[in-house]
């Protein structure tokens, strides 16, 4: 799809506005992950990680975690941060599902009719581009059946929906609700620039028609961990409760994040198209991943291999590790983690205390607490 860079405009004063903005360069990837049959590197994917403790702090990085990217749906979480700050109201299911790149599964189907029928509106009132459900065994049954592309089966529908409900809850205009100028993506933009504390590098438009903002991979996992380890009470917190609560409406009944959400106790994950993935625990240590060539049979070897340098029970991990080769039903190899990632690192200690630190030591707090006050 043709996408059109453009500036990005101003979205606050420029003495809250972050002043670091990620490197627009090509990114200086490193190898993350093997190919390995019969004792032979067949294959390897290259990427780049980043692992940040609890106090904010950089405490393992491979490859380019400053060179600016799109976070895709991995930036999900911080968007809906943005919505909630500027008025959308849902219950704790139905913000789930804003966050997701849903799978097409028929509750997610029905979630999203829930999102508009709550503020009288319809799907053709959505502006996200018609496609089929994003998983493949739900894609072919509907295929089966007959129906065609669809804008609520679209995976990005439940973001859409929400758009919509906060524009329609601002008394601003529906119709153009993406356009990287409109009111609301405006309120999205400054909760970006807060939570990563970066300035947007660019902006884009993204697979389902949404403005897409690019921050560098530490800015991205540094907002989510902020998420992850907010104050009960706050937008961020109501965000992480609710993927917390519904990862398979924050994802999808089958999808690894979902599975691994669920093998974690308090972990938050997301992901997002072309080889992106962010996680973090409640206390604010986060692994943030992308792999270079996009795709996503490396990514879950790599995002275990990053948590378990985070201190997350390698045993637990055990099942994401690594992905097999097969010739037939026969594993004749494996796909796992490579270079620093197998390192035998010491494990990034946990906060001291099991809420993190107090939100006033956590990065770009202040920035969030001025909003706040100003919103009031």
């Amino acid at each position: 799809m043709l996408t059109v860079t453009q500036p990005v405009e101003e979205t606050s004063s420029p003495e809250r506005r972050p002043q670091k903005t990620a490197v627009i360069r090509e990114p200086r990837h490193v190898p993350l992950a093997h190919v390995v049959r019969g004792d032979i590197v067949e294959g390897v994917h290259h990427g780049s990680v980043v692992v940040l403790s609890a106090d904010g702090g950089v405490a393992f990085q491979a490859g380019d975690i400053e060179a600016a990217f799109y976070p895709c749906s991995a930036l999900k979480p911080v968007q809906v941060v943005g919505m909630l700050r500027a008025g959308l109201s849902l219950d704790d299911e139905l913000l789930a599902l804003a966050v997701a790149s849903h799978s097409g599964e028929e509750r997610h189907l029905v979630g999203v009719q829930g999102i508009l029928d709550f503020a009288g509106l319809a799907e053709a009132d959505l502006r996200n581009a018609p496609d089929w459900p994003c998983d493949p065994a739900v894609r072919e049954a509907w295929v089966r059946c007959g129906r065609g592309l669809s804008r609520l089966a679209q995976n990005g529908s439940g973001t859409h929906a929400a758009m919509l409900v906060t524009a329609q809850a601002r008394g601003w205009p529906l119709d153009d609700y993406l356009d990287s100028g409109h009111p609301l993506q405006q309120s999205i933009a400054e909760a970006v620039e807060d939570l990563t504390g970066e300035r947007i590098a660019r902006v884009t438009v993204d697979e389902c028609g949404a403005p897409l903002f690019s921050v560098s991979l530490e800015g991205l996992t540094r907002a989510v961990a902020q998420i992850a380890s907010a104050d009960p009470g706050t937008e961020e917190a109501a965000v992480s409760n609710a993927i917390r609560n519904h990862p398979e409406m924050a994802s999808g009944s089958w999808r690894d994040v979902a599975r691994l959400m669920r093998a974690v106790p308090g972990l938050l994950a997301n992901d997002g198209f072309e080889g992106i993935q962010v996680a973090a625990l409640p206390d604010g240590r986060a692994v943030g991943v992308k792999i270079a060539d996009g795709g996503d049979r490396a990514l879950m070897p790599v995002v275990a291999a990053a948590l378990a340098l985070c201190g997350v029970d390698r045993g637990v991990l055990t099942e994401f590790a690594s992905r097999p080769v097969l010739s037939g039903m026969t594993m004749v190899g494996s796909l796992r983690a490579a270079g620093a990632l197998t390192s035998d690192f010491s494990a990034v200690p946990p906060a001291p205390e099991e809420k993190g630190q107090p939100r006033e030591h956590r990065p770009h707090a202040h920035r969030t607490e001025q909003i706040r006050r100003q919103r009031r």
